[in-house]
C-alpha cells in the first residue's frame, strides 16, 4: 500500500489566513490552481491532470471519466505540484482566497475519507486523492442548491481546507440530527447522513427569506460548519454596488451624501 506524503505544516493569520507547508526531499504538495502563495528557492512546480494520486492511475478513459466530472461541476481539469527537488527542507504557502479559517484535515484519523463544499478544497499532501460526490438521493439531487454536487478527499494524508467567516466543529453523536443552510457545510466525514428537507409552512415559504430547502446532518461523525457561506457574501457585495448610497438611511443617510459632496451632483 502506498501511502500519502507526509507533511509539517503551520497556519499564519487571522481573517485572511495561509497555510506554510514543510516539504522533505522529494516530497510533494498539490493544490487548486490560483491557491499558491510563495515558495522557497528548490520546489519545483509542474502542473499536474488531475490530483496525482494513484486512484487517477485508471488507464486513459479512467483518467478522462474523472476529468468530465470534474469539468461538469465548473472544477479544473489541471492541479498545480509543488515538489521539493532540493536536499534540505523547504516550505511552500498556499493562501486562502476569501475571509475566513484554514482548516487542516487528517485524513488518516477521519476514516480515510470527507465529503466537503467542492469550492472549500485548498491543498493537500499528494497521494490525497480528490474526486467527485454525487448525492444518490432525488431530493438532494433536485434542491441540494450549493451541498447537492460535493467534493472528497480520500486518503490518508493531511487535506486543507479553507471556509468563509468563523468555523464551527461539532462531533455528531449517532442519530443526533443538525438542520443547516445548505451553504453553511464546509464538509463532514463520510459517516454523516446527508439528505435535503422542506422548510415547511406557508409563512416561512413565502416570507421567510431562507430558502425552501435546508440540509439534514445525522450522526455519527465530524461536521465543520461556515458562519458565512461565499454566495451570501457576493451576493451582499453585488446588491451594495448595484444600489445608490441615498437608499441607505433618511436624514443621516442625505447628511452623509452632502457631506462628502454626493448631494451636489
Amino acid at each position: 500500500m502506498i501511502r500519502n506524503h507526509e507533511i509539517d505544516y503551520r497556519i499564519f493569520g487571522e481573517e485572511m489566513q495561509y497555510v506554510e507547508v514543510e516539504l522533505d526531499p522529494n516530497e510533494t504538495a498539490i493544490a487548486e490552481p490560483g491557491a499558491f502563495m510563495m515558495m522557497d528557492e528548490g520546489i519545483g512546480m509542474e502542473t499536474i491532470f488531475g490530483d496525482g494520486s494513484q486512484q487517477q492511475n485508471t488507464g486513459l478513459l479512467g483518467k478522462l471519466w474523472n476529468a468530465g466530472k470534474r469539468v461538469l461541476v465548473g472544477e479544473n481539469l489541471f492541479m498545480t505540484a509543488f515538489t521539493n527537488i532540493s536536499h534540505a527542507k523547504r516550505q511552500v504557502s498556499f493562501a486562502s482566497p476569501y475571509p475566513g479559517k484554514i482548516i487542516p484535515v487528517d485524513l488518516q484519523q477521519l476514516g480515510n475519507r470527507i465529503i466537503c463544499q467542492k469550492d472549500s478544497f485548498l491543498c493537500a499532501a499528494k497521494g490525497v486523492s480528490v474526486g467527485i460526490e454525487f448525492q444518490r438521493r432525488l431530493g438532494t439531487g433536485l434542491f441540494g442548491g450549493e451541498g447537492f454536487i460535493m467534493e472528497k478527499l480520500e486518503g490518508d494524508g493531511m487535506a486543507f481546507l479553507h471556509a468563509c467567516g468563523h468555523v464551527l466543529q461539532k462531533d455528531l453523536q449517532p442519530g443526533e440530527m443538525l438542520k443547516i443552510d445548505t451553504g453553511c457545510i464546509v464538509g463532514f466525514t463520510a459517516t454523516v447522513n446527508y439528505d435535503i428537507q422542506f422548510v415547511g409552512g406557508i409563512k416561512n415559504t413565502i416570507f421567510g427569506g431562507e430558502g425552501l430547502f435546508f440540509a439534514t446532518l445525522r450522526g455519527p461523525g465530524r461536521v465543520w460548519i461556515q458562519t458565512l457561506p461565499i454566495s451570501r457574501l457576493a451576493g451582499r457585495i453585488l446588491q451594495y454596488a448595484t444600489t445608490s448610497r441615498r437608499e441607505e438611511g433618511s436624514v443621516l443617510g442625505g447628511l452623509g451624501n452632502l457631506l462628502d459632496g454626493d448631494g451636489w451632483r
